[in-house]
């Protein structure tokens, strides 16, 4: 979603247009998403922040300063939030939560469930090789990559808010993130 666009819809939801309201909701969500995301929360956490953030955002829209940047006011606002969920809680989450096999239908044969098992356990090792190598990563390459593999991608601007990086040192901590993933993968043979 354009900056310009964000601002002209922050300025007619601030004026009572519910459509623009619900643009804006469509057109950011995934952002806030990608943020809870990044933090690694649960789900009921999760949605708890992505509805406090809403809620936040709707009770300062008349007075964000710089309705183009509302992206931005969101991104941090959200980070905050799930930081206080983090600070409360004090709790530790799991890497993953895997589900190696889904349930055989009757209609297969029992050779073709042990092919799809045995298939189903490769690629959730496959999986599990790949998020135990991300874990290994440090913290800011792991919330980073969180956060830049959102659908739609946020901007950097928005990054920078949500995870108080600069700028200019996005794409450069972005390769260096990915090239230290692509070396561990190396290492253990698994590219």
């Amino acid at each position: 979603m354009d900056r310009t666009d964000v601002g002209a819809l922050v300025q007619s939801a601030v004026d009572g247009d519910a459509a623009a309201w619900k643009a804006l909701v469509e057109g950011l969500s995934p952002l806030v998403w990608s943020v809870v995301r990044a933090h690694r929360l649960s789900d009921a956490d999760g949605h708890e922040v992505y509805q406090t953030a809403w809620f936040r955002f709707a009770q300062h829209l008349g007075r964000i300063r710089e309705p183009d940047k509302a992206g931005s006011w969101l991104a941090s606002t959200t980070r905050h939030e799930c930081l206080k969920v983090i600070k409360s809680a004090k709790r530790l989450t799991p890497t993953d939560d895997p589900q190696l096999l889904d349930r055989v239908s009757e209609d297969r044969t029992p050779e073709q469930s042990v092919l799809d098992s045995e298939e189903a356990a490769a690629q959730s090792e496959r999986v599990r090789f790949l998020w135990q190598e991300f874990e290994a990563l440090g913290e800011r390459c792991r919330q980073l990559l969180r956060v830049l593999i959102a659908s739609p991608p946020p901007s950097y601007q928005e990054v920078s808010a949500a995870l108080g990086i600069a700028v200019g040192s996005i794409g450069p901590m972005r390769q260096r993130c990915l090239r230290r993933l692509r070396a561990r993968l190396i290492a253990r043979g698994a590219l």
